[in-house]
């Protein structure tokens, strides 16, 4: 648990604190007595005997006990300075400005890990090393960027970067949004965001805490404890949502199948985000329009009322919305008719509702009115109104006040002229809201915020054999499974696997047929990716055509054997799973045979996965349309891949030992799911 100190210290010392405000130490001091610190506070500095008229200590050694340490000053200097802090003058709390620790390397490292190690054993908590600070509603402790007036409800924040920190708010403040506690974390060395959100989880009061949670994060330290507390969270009625730089997996691998291809860290800190139920944003922007949507009744359904004075932004925020999977609906008949005689000739209330450059705030009033008591069909407004500067548009914002307090219904203000309407924007966010300024940023992250889902709660798994798992991946080397290790191991697991035998010579060839059914598919075994070097071959009706192929098939360079299974008809899945470092296994699901590759139509889970976030897999692609049946063509049962998926979820909580798992494809009917091809890594 992070220490009280933390958030209310009785005292806070300054080391390193400074009559130049160009400086952390002088800034940071110069924040504490600007909002008004109630506390004791101390400053020490060897050079100076009054800063910012405090009197000032030469040494540490030299104060009373105090609560909550800021330090900025040199590298060489933190170790002794936490040292008799902490087990000298009982500070429980430590922020670090101070650079030159794990971000410079070993010597770094070992240093910043001497310093954790005196503040845990002490029961203390250290922000930092290499941050801005820390915002609390007792303190200002931060040396960067504008600071924001503590509001009890407003969004909390933690950033592992200082920069990024204060460019958010630069972004936030001028459109409304409020804040309150604040962390700028650095290093993380000992308190990271999983800290964070494990205290606000720990003492969330559903009356007093914020509901609204930002994060800039750099690393997923611990995915484990990460989803239970964001999940949590979320559940007791929070809102999330988190940038998570570095989306890109740099560099290049080698990989063996199509997991491989598919996987990936990123991957995976999406599928961490979409189980927690928070939104993943790539951008300031988008965190911040976000975070502003969050602040907003949460919609009960997608039709939106687009209101403008200008055409142009609304066709741009209608193309968008649709784009996201909004609807804006027609609005026609007596009513639309009604409300248009109320209205300047040539306005247009079809939706977008364009009332005109000339309309007045009377007008924009009495389109709010019909969109709250009279179009039933509509589920929230986005009011886009700016000035060409002819005009003052205050008369029009104090209305948009007036029917945002008293509507049911979502009213979303884009607000795009932040200099010439700057004033009247100004006194609407002092009347308590907040507002967007590009009506396709909007649309994208109102999209975004509506299909967002519930965290997935813990699965229930099915019963598998696990005894029998565990004799075959113990019993086995690293490397692929042999054909009949994954027949045992999907039969304990119940996957269908159609009849096969694994052959090496003509007359084991020939001997199989007695056990199989014309027609036949013969695959070669060695090479990884089979299609590519002709190593699979369809509807051999014939003993003559078998012979023929097993000859063909063994003269593939790397042919170590030869696959003969009888030929099954259906539609193609692909079922992969791949290991993910610290997040465990990824599980993925998709179109079969070569469309993997192809259209990467592919939708990915962390384990373990359970009905409802199986079913949201399948869902979610773009060619579940052929899954459900098209145009007269068969479809497949969804319930047998949902079994699959959880059965192929049981069986890597059983062997965590698989790296990569294929199955592509699996044919599928409305009465079948079998698997023909399969590939199984074992990597301890």
């Amino acid at each position: 648990m992070i220490s009280n100190a933390l958030f209310n210290p009785s005292s806070i010392v300054v080391v390193g604190g400074s009559n130049d405000c160009s400086k952390p130490g002088g800034k940071v001091l110069y924040n504490l007595l600007k909002q008004e610190y109630e506390g004791e506070l101390f400053v020490v500095n060897p050079k100076e005997t009054l800063v910012q008229g405090i009197p000032c200590y030469i040494s540490c050694s030299e104060l009373p006990s105090v609560s909550l340490a800021i330090i900025a000053v040199a590298s060489k200097y933190v170790e002794e300075v936490i040292r008799v802090l902490a087990n000298e003058k009982n500070c429980k709390a430590f922020i670090l400005f101070s650079a030159g620790f794990s971000e410079t390397g070993a010597a770094g490292k070992e240093l910043e890990k001497k310093c954790v190690e005196i503040i845990t054993k002490a029961g203390g908590t250290l922000i930092g090393p290499n941050c801005i600070g820390v915002i609390t509603e007792k303190y200002k402790g931060v040396f960067a960027g504008p600071i924001p007036e503590y509001d009890p409800m407003g969004c909390d924040c933690v950033s592992e970067s200082g920069a990024t920190l204060v460019y958010i708010l630069e972004m936030a403040l001028p459109r409304g949004l409020k804040f309150r506690d604040i962390f700028s974390i650095g290093n993380s060395a000992q308190i990271g965001i999983e800290d964070i959100l494990a205290y606000w989880d720990q003492t969330f009061d559903a009356k007093s805490s914020s509901k609204i949670k930002l994060l800039y994060m750099e690393k997923v330290s611990d995915p484990k404890r990460f989803l239970k507390h964001a999940r949590s969270l979320v559940n007791k009625g929070c809102r999330i949502a988190a940038i998570k730089s570095g989306s890109s997996d740099a560099g290049s691998r080698a990989v063996s199948s199509h997991t491989g291809s598919l996987s990936g860290s990123n991957t995976a800190v999406s599928a961490l985000f979409r189980k927690a139920g928070v939104v993943r944003c790539f951008s300031r922007v988008e965190l911040v329009y976000m975070a502003a949507v969050f602040t907003y009744p949460q919609l009960k359904g997608n039709h939106i009322a687009v209101i403008t004075h200008a055409g142009g932004p609304g066709v741009m925020l209608t193309d968008v919305l649709i784009k996201g999977g909004m609807k804006v609906p027609i609005i026609e008949g007596p009513d639309a008719d009604s409300l248009l005689a109320e209205l300047y000739e040539g306005s247009s209330v079809s939706n977008p509702i364009d009332f005109l450059a000339t309309g007045t705030a009377q007008q924009l009033g009495k389109i709010l009115d019909y969109v709250e008591d009279i179009f039933d069909f509509i589920d929230a407004s986005a009011v886009v109104f700016g000035t060409t500067g002819m005009w003052k548009v205050d008369d029009v914002y104090q209305v948009l006040h007036e029917k945002m307090k008293t509507s049911k219904k979502p009213i979303f203000p884009i607000l795009p002229s932040v200099i010439q309407a700057a004033e009247e924007v100004s006194q609407f966010h002092t009347m308590g809201h907040v507002n967007f300024t590009d009506e396709v940023s909007f649309g994208y992250v109102l999209s975004r915020a509506y299909k967002m889902h519930k965290p997935f709660s813990e699965p229930v798994l099915p019963k598998i054999d696990k005894k029998i798992i565990r004799q075959i991946i113990d019993g086995v080397p690293n490397g692929y499974l042999s054909a009949e290790d994954i027949e045992s191991v999907f039969k304990a697991v119940n996957i269908s696997l159609t009849k096969q035998k694994t052959v090496t010579s003509t007359s084991e060839a020939i001997k199989a047929i007695e056990n199989l059914s014309f027609p036949l598919v013969m695959k070669v075994n060695g090479p990884v990716h089979k299609s590519d070097v002709g190593g699979v071959e369809l509807n051999l009706k014939s003993k003559e055509a078998v012979l023929n192929t097993f000859q063909k098939l063994m003269k593939i360079q790397g042919a170590e054997s030869v696959l003969m299974q009888q030929q099954l008809s259906g539609m193609e899945i692909f079922l992969g799973a791949s290991r993910e470092d610290d997040f465990g296994h990824l599980l993925f699901c998709g179109l079969g045979g070569v469309f993997v590759e192809v259209f990467k139509d592919v939708k990915a889970a962390l384990a373990p996965v359970g009905k409802e976030e199986a079913l949201t897999m399948i869902r979610n692609l773009k060619s579940y349309p052929l899954i459900q049946g098209f145009r007269g063509k068969e479809g497949i049962n969804e319930a047998l891949i949902v079994a699959s998926i959880l059965n192929l979820s049981a069986l890597l909580e059983a062997a965590p030992e698989i790296k990569e798992l294929d199955i592509n494809p699996l044919l599928g009917t409305m009465h079948s799911l079998v698997a023909v091809d399969a590939r199984v890594l074992i990597s301890r």
